[in-house]
């Protein structure tokens, strides 16, 4: 190769090993998150066998890119690498153009939810990684490693495999180390509920079909046309349909747009919860059948000795039916009050099913998976006997 054509060379695989390491660590930052994406696409293919494995294949998927970002990098089993990114850009590539094409996944989960891309534009960069991925392919060849010493190529190689599975592992046990979610601790829920005064509203378009009752002419009118030339009035044009309104411009969007909180009768209890002036304990069970119950039980009694002490109200909020509830209300004998929700703001309230969030005034305070959960004493000590 030319001396320009080894930097470029270079510089695609700089270019495409960071990209692809940047995707792999920010979903696995939230594999759990991930996870509830993979059950989108396994939906749309009717393959919801594969739910029981969401979680495993998100880290795994995950962690691959991360691996093959790194190898690519290093030089390291070039052609083996070479030929696991084509295939993985062609996997991605197919996925989103099937997302924007028939408008079946809204938002591809392409890096979390740090970046939210539409399908299109995830098609569209995906696009741009087939070009340079084939032309690293082509030039595999060409790619030398950084090391020509088997044992450093052996042991740089497990630590760049295992590091990877290790922190997905680690941020699916406990959280995310770092949240993205509206959700996240210091976030105010009921402001982030809010619409600015003045904000701009979705802007959305009627389509008319008009028929000329002399001529036998048709015609389609937008509804801002057809108000603002009077076509209305003149009698020689007859309306015979109009279009659904259609989208074409959306508004200001709340970070937090599909919270509502409601008891067992349809009475909705969203600001109340959440604008709670004092500190109140929020937990999360979203699907029962899955919720780990020794956990919901140390939730609570932390809740029984918060009452009883401190009296702070504490919360259950669940996706599942009121008569789903009232069974594990009565099994596990649970003090908090139990309300219901959508299961889409509950899974990202917290990432831990249960989950604990501590509130105060709307702000979230702390949060606590099922598997790190606060003692009663340092609850007390670090927050509720502080003013």
């Amino acid at each position: 190769m030319t001396q320009n054509s080894t930097k470029l060379l270079w510089l695609t695989r700089i270019l495409v090993g960071l990209l692809f390491i940047f995707s792999g660590l920010i979903k696995l930052n939230d594999p759990l998150g991930f996870s509830y994406k993979l059950e989108e696409y396994f939906e749309v293919f009717h393959m919801v066998f594969f739910n029981p494995l969401s979680v495993f294949i998100s880290i795994t998927v995950c962690a691959l890119e991360v691996i093959l970002g790194l190898f690519l990098l290093t030089g390291f089993y070039a052609k083996k690498v070479a030929w696991g990114l084509l295939l993985l850009i062609v996997f991605f590539t197919f996925l989103t153009f099937y997302s924007a094409a028939f408008d079946v996944v809204k938002t591809c989960g392409c890096f979390g939810d740090a970046i939210s891309l539409t399908p299109w534009q995830s098609f569209s960069k995906d696009l741009i990684l087939v070009v340079l991925i084939v032309y690293i392919f082509i030039n595999k060849n060409e790619i030398k490693s950084i090391s020509t010493q088997k044992n450093t190529i052996k042991t740089t190689s497990i630590i760049i495999i295992a590091l990877p599975i290790l922190f997905g592992l680690y941020s699916y046990i406990y959280l995310p180390i770092l949240d993205f979610l509206p959700y996240k601790e210091g976030a105010n829920i009921i402001e982030s509920m809010k619409i600015p005064e003045g904000a701009p509203q979705d802007e959305f378009e009627i389509i008319y079909t008009l028929k000329n009752k002399n001529t036998g002419e048709k015609k389609e009118i937008n509804d801002k046309d057809y108000i603002a030339t009077k076509i209305y009035a003149d009698t020689n044009w007859v309306l015979e349909s109009s279009s659904e309104p259609k989208l074409i411009k959306e508004g200001y969007q709340p970070k937090i747009k599909d919270l509502n909180v409601f008891d067992s009768q349809g009475v909705t209890y969203t600001e109340e919860i959440f604008d709670n002036p004092y500190y109140n304990l929020v937990a999360v069970g979203w699907k029962l059948d899955k919720t780990n119950k020794k956990a919901l039980g140390d939730i609570n009694a932390l809740a029984i000795n918060a009452k009883e002490n401190f009296n702070t109200r504490s919360v259950f909020l669940t996706s599942n039916s009121p008569k789903d509830a009232e069974v594990l209300v009565k099994e596990l004998k649970l003090l908090p009050d139990v309300f219901f929700a959508d299961a889409v703001p509950l899974k990202s309230m917290v990432r831990s099913n249960p989950g604990l969030m501590l509130l105060k005034d709307g702000v979230v305070i702390k949060k606590w998976p099922s598997t790190a959960l606060p003692s009663y004493d340092d609850l007390v000590k670090n927050y509720l006997s502080k003013p």
